[in-house]
């Protein structure tokens, strides 16, 4: 890493768009009560399996933590596996909406440079008390 100072947001942005035909895509994404749809079905089906082998919440009474972690876990997963099946390339969603003028391209140019710029700024402002976290990362001192 350079101790120079890095490229302004624009610069950054300009290359993650021209990258977006490669790099960027739309996912289908399940939001709301669909997630906590699956996770209950997950926490019942762990909860289920784990009293067939004699683990329930009168012998463990903490389980509930561990299932609900792991339905957690097993719902991202899920969800996981069909939003990698079912992407769209930018192209292909331009085309489908019949956005000729890329206008899709434009607003998310505008959008990653109004992020990028957001992000620096929120670090910028924890960046004084920065030194002091991070002494524990700090080299040892040389042996004398």
């Amino acid at each position: 890493m350079s101790e120079s100072e890095p490229s302004p947001p624009t610069d950054v942005t300009a290359d993650l768009v021209r990258l977006m035909p490669r790099d960027a895509v739309y996912m289908l994404r399940f939001l709301g009560e669909s997630q906590l749809r699956l996770q209950r079905h997950f926490q019942d089906f762990i909860a289920a399996r784990l009293a067939r082998l004699g683990v329930t919440p009168d012998s463990h009474p903490m389980i509930h933590g561990f299932i609900e972690t792991h339905a957690l876990t097993l719902r991202d997963f899920v969800f996981a596996g069909v939003s990698m099946a079912h992407q769209l390339r930018v192209a292909e969603m331009e085309r489908l909406l019949g956005d000729t003028t890329s206008l899709l391209s434009v607003d998310i140019w505008d959008e990653l440079r109004d992020h990028i710029e957001t992000a620096e700024r929120q670090f910028e402002a924890q960046a004084a008390a920065l030194p002091d976290q991070l002494e524990g990362y700090r080299a040892p001192e040389p042996p004398r």
